[in-house]
């Protein structure tokens, strides 16, 4: 493929919610444009885009991945960016090197959270945004019904571009109204017949130019005036709104067929800002020549390439002789193999120029989010925010033995994905698994076995429980035994009692020299011993301060391990009479959620025991913020059930605040189940 100037290059992020069509119109912009021979099927597996394993057996995108064409002397940088919530990661990556979102809706849908969050995302960037409804040609279909509910929700900015023309419930053909042109399609030719006029379409004629109107004051004076806009200013208007986000044109099309798919990528090339018009970034000119600065958006661990980093190069150019200054480390690194890639596909190339997007290969300190830039002149870009895992579940092997495996394969893992988090539990013992949901954990389990050979069970994480005392006791320990030679002799008199501390507290109160000094550290030592596996249920102990006030020794038979275990007799002879009692953790809850959906997750949060603290209008429109205080023991599930209520359209934080008296139920059920586990 030819290099490219900056002024014609698009760079076009593919998002919107899952399973209505994404991959299948980009598929079907590949084919067109002849970058690939074949238009690929999702459900038969053989997409240029969704290439990885996981993608063909789920047939379903969850990873980003970038394909090139070239239409009309320009290139054109596909992103096809998962739709499933659990990949947000993906969308974000796609998003970050694009300099428009074109989200996709199906004909018949409403406007789905997936085109919500997508547009949201494209308007946290700052970049353009479009939308395509596609599946106009499918039975019980109505790209009009569609139309609507995103014009509904978006406002006047919307802006028809290409509509189906439909007699009898089929499309007779797709009406480009900035050209004033219709076309028939038939296996994908297209074929120009009569412009239909009146109805509906006089309706998205005159919707078109109210909105061109809107981004030009002599067009908006035209407008007043009466008189129809010409081509060239329709286009003027279009181009001039988009690029500032005022106009979001519409476009009709159906992946499947490719039908209109033609007219698409022709809006596409006249209308999307190009790469030198929105790549600059903080005061950066989008120019070759001028200082580099480029974006990794996206990490791939090849097993065959190795490490591959995807760059959006917003100045300058990579080139092999480039050191490869990492802006955020401050360290260089010797530049790796440079290519451009069509899905899974590679072609080398000498250059990647301003613009662009490309991979360079083998380049260990890079990782997603960082700038690569030159040493001389350096320059940070803005980073990545991805969206915090919510879905904890616990790692149990398969083969006893493999959890350092287990680790390994994660932190490959973690090189690509920034929406895993992976730790082990230094309480529980078990190594945690963090994700964006169960089909995204699910994967990770999947590339675990496939990728890593080691096979792994998930389960809901254990609860980091505490134990306390509620009463205060007085009690002895006394460690007496007689052998041959030295015996050992301890006595102590220790007082127990509950005191606001996550520590053990301990004390002495000896007078006249009834316990020696240097044996006070081992009565300490030999309760905190007993403090750190708790009483109850082996969970460790706060609130308990502990006092020696007394006690006995002998001069021959006492030593600092006879006190030490006399110490420890003292906690057991004494916990059992100071109302010893489980503490649960409880974590303070942030949930958003659309209005309509804030009663059934209210009353979902009243069945985990937990207490409304407050509740109003989120800082977004139709959103609702909820804060609660729940105990963590209850959250396992609250995710997926989040989810199912709000259609995918809540989200939440939790954090830990403090712990609690667990109910006596609860208590009990913690103390049976420490119980089971010591008898395995």
């Amino acid at each position: 493929m030819k290099s490219y100037n900056a002024k014609n290059i698009r760079n076009i992020a593919i998002a919107g919610h899952g399973g209505r069509g994404k991959t299948t119109l980009a598929e079907a912009m590949l084919y067109l444009a002849k970058a690939t021979d074949r238009l690929g099927r999702v459900l038969d597996g053989n997409t240029v885009l969704d290439y990885d394993a996981e993608e063909k057996r789920r047939k379903a995108t969850v990873s980003t991945s970038v394909a090139p064409l070239e239409w009309k002397d320009t290139k054109v940088n596909i992103i096809d960016t998962p739709g499933l919530f659990d990949f947000a990661g993906g969308l974000i990556e796609g998003m970050r090197a694009a300099e428009c979102a074109l989200i996709v809706a199906a004909a018949g849908s409403g406007y789905d959270v997936g085109a919500e969050k997508a547009f949201k995302a494209a308007s946290s960037r700052g970049i353009a945004k479009m939308f395509a409804i596609t599946r106009c040609d499918a039975e019980n279909t109505d790209f009009y019904k569609t139309f609507n509910a995103i014009k509904d929700e978006i406002g006047t900015a919307i802006c028809p571009v290409i509509v189906p023309f439909v007699e009898n419930e089929k499309v007779k053909a797709y009406v480009n109204l900035a050209a004033r042109k219709a076309y028939e399609y038939t296996n994908g030719a297209a074929k120009e017949v009569p412009m239909p006029t009146g109805g509906v379409i006089d309706d998205m004629m005159a919707m078109l130019s109210e909105a061109v109107a809107s981004a030009d004051d002599e067009l908006m004076e035209k407008f007043f005036e009466g008189e129809e806009f010409t081509h060239e200013e329709i286009i003027r208007g279009i181009n001039a709104g988009v690029s500032d986000g005022s106009v979001i044109p519409v476009y009709a099309c159906s992946g499947y067929t490719t039908d209109a798919v033609d007219m698409l990528l022709d809006e596409l090339v006249y209308s999307a800002p190009s790469a030198a018009d929105k790549a600059g970034e903080k005061d950066i000119i989008c120019d070759e020549n001028g200082p580099l600065a480029a974006i990794c958006f996206k990490t791939v661990a090849d097993p065959f390439v190795g490490r591959m980093s995807f760059f959006k190069v917003v100045s300058g150019k990579i080139t092999s002789d480039t050191p490869a200054f990492n802006a955020r480390t401050g360290e260089s690194e010797r530049m790796g193999k440079l290519i451009f890639v069509k899905g899974s596909k590679q072609e080398d190339t000498a250059v990647i120029p301003a613009g662009d997007i490309g991979v360079v290969t083998k380049l260990s300190g890079m990782s997603t989010g960082d700038t690569l830039c030159g040493a001389k002149n350096v320059i940070s870009l803005e980073g990545i925010k991805f969206p915090a895992p919510c879905l904890s579940m616990a790692v149990k092997v398969r083969k006893k033995g493999e959890e350092e495996k287990v680790a390994t394969g994660v932190s490959k893992l973690l090189e690509e994905d920034l929406t895993i988090k992976f730790e082990t539990n230094a309480e529980t013992h078990e190594q945690v698994l963090s994700g964006l949901g169960e089909q995204h954990l699910d994967v990770i389990v999947s590339k675990l076995k496939t990728k890593f050979g080691v096979e792994v069970d998930l389960k809901i994480p254990k609860v980091a429980y505490r134990e306390t005392i509620r009463k205060k006791v007085e009690v002895q320990g006394r460690h007496k035994k007689q052998s041959g030679g030295h015996g050992q002799f301890g006595d102590v008199y220790i007082r127990f009692e509950p005191c606001e501390s996550e520590d053990l507290v301990f004390c002495e109160e000896i007078v006249g020299g009834s316990v020696p000094k240097q044996y006070f550290p081992a009565v300490e030592k030999g309760l905190r011993e007993c403090v750190a596996k708790g009483f109850i249920a082996g969970y460790p102990m706060v609130g308990l301060k502990a006092t020696l006030y007394f006690g006995s020794y002998h001069p021959v038979d006492s030593s600092e391990m006879a006190f030490k275990t006399a110490a420890s007799i003292a906690f057991k002879n004494g916990m059992p009479n100071a109302q010893p009692t489980i503490l649960e953790p409880i974590g303070t809850l942030k949930a958003y959620m659309p209005d309509d959906n804030l009663g059934d997750i209210m009353g979902d949060i009243t069945k985990r025991r937990g207490r409304v603290l407050g509740m109003g209008p989120a800082n977004e429109p139709k959103m609702q913020e909820l804060i609660a205080e729940v105990p963590m023991e209850e959250m396992g599930d609250f995710s997926t059930v989040l989810r199912s209520v709000t259609a995918g359209g809540g989200s939440f934080s939790i954090e830990f605040a403090r712990y609690e008296d667990a109910p006596a139920a609860v208590a009990q059920k913690v103390i049976e189940q420490a119980k089971a586990e010591a008898e395995e």
